[in-house]
């Protein structure tokens, strides 16, 4: 029998293939075969000589949530590694064990480290938040001192008041009476500025006087800053290149950290010129003249302008942006907001009868310490908020000797371990099915605040290194939140564009587009006239 057509075109097919067409189909067929490998991984793909690289830069327009997905689908830690012959590698992880061991049990294995140092040397020197081993020892010790004296804590508080209700309560309110708009994000960074060079350096830069100016101390310091940040997005070599030739964002932070340090020095010499002058500085209360007044060797003049350089980075950033994310989350979930004012009134009618008759207006209103500690849902939806946007979303550490994770991860000499704390506020397996919802009650037991371990919740550092600041910054942002509700309905500007800057701080790209809509005065029925349910006010469902 013969054979069929098809049969005979086949073995024709068959004759004609070489071994080359048999060797190309092979490697082709590798090379689908590593790229759907690579491309369905739990970690972040590795590519010969590019390392984790590519994947990254792929997405880094939702990077930060790239990252979350890749841990939450690797069980909360996986791999990376940087370019062939770099010397980047390490782990990713938001394991609450591993970030223990990390901060707190094997604290001495694992400091900020070189790759981070080098970064900011030139802004930072050797501040407290660029130093590891003895120098951060003595500047953690000062700092931890001074910052808690009665004289620092009252002169904060103060500082805090007067700033509020100078400044920017009279800001929102010309804003509200012109019915202009303003990005919140950047009235938060000067309110801030102003606020940390006050108590750090005992001096008003004036940033947010009404007319919003342009500040050259503020604005270079913004440009160091912004400068700096794009070191760490870039491998070594493009921005160490780039500073050789004076190029780009490298000529911009040697000119921005040039006039900073410049202020910086002025004022530390002019105080220490006023101190002799005076026989003592017990006159002032802000950092610079506190750490002066204390006469001790090590407080060199170099040593008071890099402490107050660093304070000023930690101080200025963090509060505003976090105070921008969460009046953000407010507009979209008002049932929270309407709480929060519920909460306000509850404190202010707990006040004797004598100050109630003299309160008057919304605008004579000043929250008194005791009052903003008694806020505890206030309290709550600002842990939520930055639970959720974090001001530092991603922080590392280096190894410095072979080691082994809790969740039996092996560590090598110079690993480079970076713990996600903005994956962490969206992992289930730390916050619970519902991680992704705004949920201010998550916070609140039996009618009260009840704060989370530093572990779980490591917005504001952990271990030896926890935020000094905290309390501050809790006290500046609900004498922000606080005043600025019981006055005016902040309402975002309709269809604004929100999504997270790429930088060392959890910046909001466009900022954040405002209109102030003023409320009934205290005491009247403000829920039956809450321009939160007025239709200049967009609804949201939960965040998610």
């Amino acid at each position: 029998m013969g054979e069929s057509p098809w049969m005979e075109v086949l073995m024709e097919a068959l004759k004609s293939i070489t071994l080359s067409d048999i060797a190309i189909s092979l490697v082709g067929f590798f090379i689908f075969s590593t790229v759907k490998s690579r491309l369905t991984s739990k970690d972040a793909m590795h590519w010969p000589v590019l390392g984790s690289h590519p994947a990254f830069i792929l997405h880094l327009h939702e990077v930060f949530e790239y990252v979350t997905r890749l841990l939450v689908q690797a069980g909360g830690t996986f791999p990376y590694t940087g370019l062939w012959k770099a010397g980047a590698f390490g782990l990713v992880t938001a394991d609450t064990a591993n970030i223990e061991y990390m901060l707190k049990t094997n604290f001495n294995n694992y400091p900020k480290g070189k790759y981070y140092r080098e970064r900011f040397s030139e802004l930072l020197g050797d501040g407290i938040f660029n130093a590891d081993d003895e120098m951060w020892k003595v500047q953690r010790r000062a700092a931890s001192s001074e910052m808690h004296s009665p004289r620092f804590v009252e002169y904060s508080a103060k500082t805090i008041e007067e700033l509020t209700h100078n400044k920017l309560i009279k800001l929102a309110e010309k804003l509200s009476r012109d019915g202009r708009s303003v990005d919140l994000q950047d009235v938060f960074l000067r309110f801030t500025f102003d606020n940390i060079c006050i108590v750090a350096l005992g001096i008003d830069t004036r940033c947010l006087a009404v007319d919003l100016p342009e500040v050259p101390f503020a604005r270079a310091f913004e440009r160091a800053t912004e400068n700096t940040s794009f070191r760490f997005r870039v491998p070594p070599l493009v921005w160490k290149t780039m500073r050789y030739f004076q190029v780009g964002s490298e000529k911009q932070l040697t000119e921005a950290v040039k006039e900073v340090h410049e202020f910086a020095e002025k004022t530390v010499l002019a105080r220490r010129i006023e101190s002799k002058k005076l026989g003592g500085l017990s006159h002032r209360s802000d950092l610079l003249s506190v750490l002066m007044d204390a006469h001790n060797p090590l407080y060199t003049d170099k040593f008071l302008k890099d402490f107050c350089i660093s304070f000023i980075l930690a101080g200025r950033d963090t509060s505003s942006v976090a105070l921008a994310w969460f009046f953000w989350l407010l507009d979209k979930n008002p049932n929270v907001e309407t709480r929060i004012l519920d909460e306000i009134h509850s404190v202010l009618k707990q006040r004797d009868e004598l100050n109630l008759g003299q309160m008057g207006t919304n605008y004579n209103i000043v929250f008194a310490p005791n009052e903003l500690k008694k806020m505890d849902y206030l309290h709550a939806a600002l842990s939520e908020s930055l639970r959720l946007y974090p001001s530092v979303p991603i922080e590392f550490k280096e190894a410095l000797a072979d080691d082994v994770f809790p969740d039996g991860n092996k560590i090598k000499k110079g690993a480079r371990i970076f713990y996600s704390i903005y994956s962490m506020g969206r992992m289930e397996s730390i916050w619970g099915k519902d991680c992704r919802e705004f949920k201010p009650e998550r916070w609140i037991k039996e009618g009260q605040f009840v704060s989370e371990s530093q572990f779980k919740y490591a917005v504001f550092n952990a271990g030896p290194r926890l935020c000094l600041g905290k309390k501050f910054a809790y006290n500046q942002m609900k004498m922000v939140a606080a005043s600025l509700l019981l006055r005016y309905s902040v309402c975002i500007v309709k269809d604004h564009p929100v999504m997270p800057k790429l930088t060392t701080t959890l910046y909001m790209k466009n900022g954040l587009q405002v209109l102030f809509k003023p409320r009934p005065s205290f005491g009247s029925s403000w829920r039956h006239h809450n321009p939160v349910t007025d239709d200049t006010k967009t609804q949201h469902a939960k965040h998610a």
